[in-house]
């Protein structure tokens, strides 16, 4: 197994996982893994799969590489799913025990009995489990929300995982970073393997305090001015962040503001990343890179590099993942590949992504929209609404915009303020500016206020990205108060 080298990467003296308080160095982790394996070998069914309920720490990665060297299934449960969907997640999956901290909320899905681990977590057994082990060859299962209420498993070998985070390990080595402070939750597989798998392969410290200290509540609450004091407290190499976890800690960088002078590397992800954003970060010194990812291809498949790296574009697929576009512009990718939870294991081929996208004559991939999201507006126009999404947002004065208009006259907005001081004329500013770099047919004529989408209100995905057919359906009446009256249209 892969972990057992990390002790023999790590320079004397550097601990492999820290969260502020404690720190576990090579020997520290191997002894953690040791005894969480033991506990869970002495479960009523020590083949089946084992869930995790917990907030980042180094127990939680522990846990993560306890399974892996046992041969066992990983379900990672998100803080912030609904019980509903923890429950779902929990049937599906087959877990027959939860390592949760203690008071944790199970008894209500099963689990009673809690085995002592030795550590902050406990394991929590069902009362009568199922013996069933896991599918085969699957040392995670990711659920991811995407477009419906019941998330949706995704199978990951450990081979698979660890082949994304050498890949990046090599991507960086010459930023030669020593700290990665995580930023999102472990359960949202972004993190899990870009964060600390790459860390560890690259002899770096891996930061994991609780969510709350670096600024993040449940998966769309944000606080920048913790986050900023908290990659001042360690003095951060590298982060990953979500666009709009990236537009807050600008916006809240004053003139002068040292606290994100450490930073070398920041990793941008999970939905598609303004330009006029990533150009403000860069002017104020941010070292901001963007990528792309799916979860059926263990997250990253492409980013932008240190000396590797094109504006607009999400970078080159990384080494193992070959990419190609298909014959309407959608986006291929080749390689080992994941699949759903119920569904035999891929064979080989190719995945269509969803996304329509082009490569450039040097690799360079860019995203043009997703494919199922193509507006045609009444004029007969394509529009893929992520474009003018993206000009939208680069304002800089908006968490969140959704452009809508399929068989309408023009095209027409939700849109979510940054900040309640955000005015309404401001905002008709923001509009105009984004129309500027727009064509008329892609122009916003019209648009309304809403309150945000988020993974709470089944509104947005774990990633923050909007959840269209969810939306749209919710504000209906709403979007057709934007087009009770007749325009002039060009």
């Amino acid at each position: 197994m892969v972990t057992h080298n990390f002790p023999e990467t790590f320079p004397a003296g550097r601990p492999v996982l820290d969260d502020g308080s404690r720190s576990l160095d090579g020997a520290a982790l191997a002894a953690r893994i040791a005894r969480l394996c033991a506990v869970l070998q002495t479960r009523r069914a020590p083949q089946a799969p084992v869930a995790i309920l917990a907030d980042n720490s180094p127990e939680w990665l522990a846990a993560d590489l306890a399974t892996q060297q046992l041969g066992l299934t990983l379900v990672p449960l998100p803080l912030f799913f609904t019980p509903p969907q923890w429950a779902h997640v929990l049937q599906e999956s087959g877990a027959s025990a939860v390592l949760a901290p203690p008071g944790a909320p199970l008894a209500a899905f099963g689990f009673g009995e809690a085995l002592d681990c030795g550590g902050p977590l406990q394991l929590y057994q069902a009362a009568a489990p199922s013996a069933q082990p896991g599918p085969a060859a699957t040392q995670k299962i990711t659920f991811t929300s995407g477009t419906t209420a019941a998330p949706k498993g995704v199978c990951l070998s450990t081979a698979q995982q660890w082949e994304v985070a050498r890949a990046l390990q090599q991507g960086v080595a010459p930023l030669r970073l020593e700290r990665h402070l995580c930023l999102l939750p472990f359960a949202v597989l972004l993190e899990n393997i870009a964060g600390p798998y790459t860390a560890m392969l690259s002899g770096a410290t891996t930061i994991c305090p609780p969510l709350a200290e670096v600024g993040l509540a449940g998966a769309s609450q944000f606080d920048p001015q913790r986050c900023l004091d908290a990659i001042a407290r360690y003095a951060a190499h590298s982060i990953i962040v979500l666009p709009q976890m990236l537009q807050a800690l600008l916006a809240a960088l004053a003139p002068g503001d040292q606290r994100a002078a450490s930073l070398r590397f920041i990793a941008v992800g999970g939905a598609k990343v303004p330009a006029r954003l990533l150009a403000a970060a860069r002017a104020r010194g941010l070292p901001v890179f963007e990528g792309y990812g799916l979860s059926e291809c263990c997250s990253v498949v492409a980013l932008n590099l240190p000396g590797a790296e094109r504006a607009g574009s999400v970078g080159k697929p990384l080494p193992h993942r070959p990419v190609r576009i298909a014959a309407d512009g959608e986006i291929e990718v080749g390689g080992a590949l994941a699949h759903y939870l119920g569904q035999a294991p891929a064979t080989g081929g190719w995945l269509a992504s969803g996304d329509l996208g082009h490569l450039d004559p040097d690799g360079y991939l860019y995203i043009d929209g997703r494919k199922k999201d193509i507006l045609i507006t009444g004029f007969g126009r394509n529009v893929s609404p992520e474009w003018p999404e993206a000009a939208l947002m680069g304002s800089g004065l908006l968490a969140q915009a959704l452009v809508v208009g399929d068989g309408q006259p023009w095209l027409a907005a939700l849109l979510v303020p940054a900040a309640p001081q955000v005015t309404l004329a401001q905002l008709q500013q923001a509009v105009e500016l984004a129309n500027r770099e727009l064509p008329d047919y892609a122009q916003v004529r019209r648009w309304t206020l809403v309150p945000p989408f988020t993974p709470a209100n089944g509104l947005a995905t774990a990633n923050g990205r909007p959840r269209r057919n969810a939306i749209v359906q919710q504000h209906a009446a709403l979007i057709a108060s934007l087009y009770d009256h007749t325009e002039q249209t060009a």
